[in-house]
């Protein structure tokens, strides 16, 4: 009689080969999507005219100096911890006295906060732009500028960064947080816009 034996995988061989193999996988869908040709710019902007945003101004401060930019690109990302993602335009000096400095913050705005939205998206009504002076601002924990009376503010310290187009995409961890009961300034379709109540 022939002895024969069995050849057993030690787990931990067969789930380091199995996590290699799901690497690979994903490695290889990335690739073809790569390939994949994307829709024109004119096109992506005109069909984001149909997305209704928050709007919000982004600020930081330190050694990098204080900037504030107005975004719409931001999301709460994890609530255990608590964190959430901006986005911001790599061409702005906001965007690397943030990823410098390491923190941020994302102050909602209301409906009575427009023409601040316009200051620090570069095209204010009167004034100069990206002017401080046009609100009262208060320190966050590490000395971020926190707008007095946003709808809601958001002290972040940046967990971070991830460069994708044109935009950084910042993931801030929430260190402090403050809200009112208001009503918050939309942007869609070039316009601000108010939120109505559907009823039935």
């Amino acid at each position: 009689m022939t002895a024969t034996s069995t050849r057993h995988d030690h787990p931990t061989t067969t789930a380091a080969t199995r996590a290699t193999r799901t690497h690979q996988l994903a490695d290889a869908v990335f690739a073809l999507r790569r390939h994949v040709d994307s829709v024109s710019r004119d096109d992506f902007v005109a069909a984001m005219r149909c997305v209704t945003s928050g709007v919000n101004v982004v600020t930081t401060d330190g050694e990098a100096g204080r900037f504030g930019l107005t975004v719409s690109a931001m999301t709460s990302l994890s609530a255990e911890p608590p964190m959430l993602l901006a986005c911001i335009n790599r061409n702005s000096p906001a965007c690397a006295a943030v990823r410098d400095n390491g923190q941020f913050a994302v102050n909602v705005l209301k409906t009575s906060q427009r023409e601040l939205a316009d200051t620090f998206a570069g095209f204010p009504a009167d004034g100069k732009p990206y002017d401080f002076e046009r609100a009262t601002w208060r320190n966050g924990r590490r000395g971020v500028p926190l707008l007095e009376d946003a709808l809601a503010s958001f002290d972040c310290a940046v967990e971070a960064a991830h460069e994708h187009g044109s935009h950084t995409l910042f993931v801030g961890r929430v260190i402090g947080v403050s809200a009112r009961d208001d009503v918050p300034l939309l942007y869609g379709n070039r316009n601000y816009l108010r939120p109505i109540p559907l009823h039935d």
